[in-house]
């Protein structure tokens, strides 16, 4: 097996391909990122005479850029791994790598791959993909609305500009028909495929489960691979940090907050809920108040728990049950 590190950009790619990993012999490549480029790059990799069955390409996530390459080098057989960019710079730190620069990002990139072999990445299908796009239009929509709405209050306490006034009026207007179409749209998409529907309907049968949380994490479970509740929690950044060292460092237990801040806000609204109507959510809320948390670690405790009911009716494919193991 050959390993490529890509370090992705917007416009381009830096690729480094170890030929040799007792010697970390190389060959490095710049190429656009598009398809043409990924087309230009398999070509190069073969006149190096490796084939394409046996590169495991390996690049970080970053936002949206690395989607072409992933699924155009996927799609022509390459084994691919995204890999989280804090565990590549720390592994670049752990090699004595002080230059930063996009070539040298590729070779640590390929480097990683080859000492500690990432698991391969799964494509998400096309209709996760699409509920992960119209998810992201809605938030945007919905923060746009709420920023005009500041706005708006704003003009009404001050002597703004008739002008003015009535064109925020008019923006607040079509932002809230937007946001109403795309809410029926993303209704529209799920009911469309019965994979979705079902596993939306599995957690909605969840107390303080309502459409935003199933939706939201009905985009993240079907865009990325979970081996159990644990996962997906710390991919949400729900996991404790403990810092404690000796007897001189006990810093408090905190969430490490690693994972979209957007889902984690509608999970603490669910989680508010849960604690009141949900029988295991206030169970475990109420235990770790008799024993001394702080609100604020106990809501931690009942977001994390309202993730892995949701992962477990989906693992299990039945409804939630009120009085499971209680």
């Amino acid at each position: 097996m050959y390993f490529l590190g890509i370090d992705v950009s917007k416009n381009k790619l830096d690729c480094s391909l170890i030929l040799d990993v007792s010697t970390n012999k190389r060959r490095a490549k710049s190429i656009n990122n598009s398809p043409a480029g990924i087309s230009e790059l398999l070509i190069w990799c073969v006149k190096h005479q490796v084939a394409v069955q046996e590169i495991h390409t390996v690049m970080e996530g970053t936002g949206v850029y690395h989607e072409t390459a992933a699924l155009a080098l996927t799609d022509a057989g390459v084994t691919v791994s995204i890999v989280n960019p804090a565990q590549v710079k720390d592994f670049g730190r752990s090699l004595g790598v002080r230059t930063k620069t996009d070539g040298v990002d590729s070779f640590v990139l390929a480097r990683f791959g080859a000492l500690l072999n990432p698991k391969p990445w799964i494509p998400p299908s096309k209709e996760a993909r699409t509920l992960q796009a119209l998810l992201s239009r809605r938030e945007a929509i919905s923060q746009d609305l709420q920023r005009e709405r500041n706005r708006l209050e704003k003009a009404d306490a001050t002597e703004t500009p008739q002008l003015i006034r009535e064109s925020i009026v008019d923006s607040v207007a079509f932002m809230e028909n937007q946001l109403t179409k795309f809410q029926q749209d993303i209704d529209d998409h799920i009911n469309k495929h019965p994979q979705l529907k079902a596993d939306r309907e599995l957690m909605i049968s969840i107390p303080a489960v309502g459409p935003q949380v199933s939706n939201h994490l009905l985009a993240v479970m079907h865009n990325h691979q979970f081996q159990s509740a644990e996962q997906l929690a710390a991919y949400l950044g729900l996991v404790p940090v403990e810092r404690q060292s000796g007897t001189s460092i006990k810093g408090r237990p905190r969430l490490s907050k690693a994972g979209p801040a957007h889902i984690r806000a509608i999970l603490y609204m669910a989680a508010i809920v849960g604690i009141r109507h949900n029988p295991h959510i206030k169970a475990l809320y109420q235990r770790l108040q008799e024993r001394g948390k702080t609100k604020m670690s106990a809501l931690g405790a009942a977001m994390r728990k309202l993730v892995h009911l949701c992962f477990g009716v989906l693992k299990t494919r039945q409804p939630y049950q009120a009085n499971y193991a209680i």
